[in-house]
């Protein structure tokens, strides 16, 4: 009775061709593959949900003060330096809001986009 012999079998440690370089978020997104589209997106809804956010602000800020002269008919009747509230709130604390809001988005913007780079530095 002959005994059959175990085939040889090659163990190979590891393979030896490099495993592909990875390819870098910079040009994910330069390339616009699926995975830098998904960068720009999430860039993309930040900023919307930050305009979103400081425009009900401003609305809310605008807004309000043609309510509060219908709801407070004397208030509308208030003069300071001869000029009626209504003018002071038109000339002065309007520009002011928008003023305030457009800096606030724009320093907010601007770190979306900063923390935007430093991801894809990463």
């Amino acid at each position: 009775m002959a005994v059959e012999r175990p085939r040889r079998v090659r163990v190979v440690l590891a393979d030896r061709r490099p495993a592909p370089a990875p390819v870098p978020p910079e040009d994910e997104v330069r390339e616009q593959t699926e995975v830098g589209r998904l960068l720009v997106r999430g860039l993309m809804r930040a900023q919307l949900a930050l305009a979103l956010r400081l425009a009900a602000i401003a609305v809310l800020g605008v807004g309000t003060w043609p309510a509060l002269f219908a709801v407070v008919p004397g208030l509308a009747e208030m003069r300071w330096l001869g000029v009626p509230l209504p003018w002071w709130v038109l000339g002065v604390a309007v520009p002011l809001v928008v003023l305030v809001v457009a800096r606030v988005f724009l320093r907010q913007a601007v770190r979306n986009e900063d923390e935007f780079t430093a991801l894809l530095r990463r």
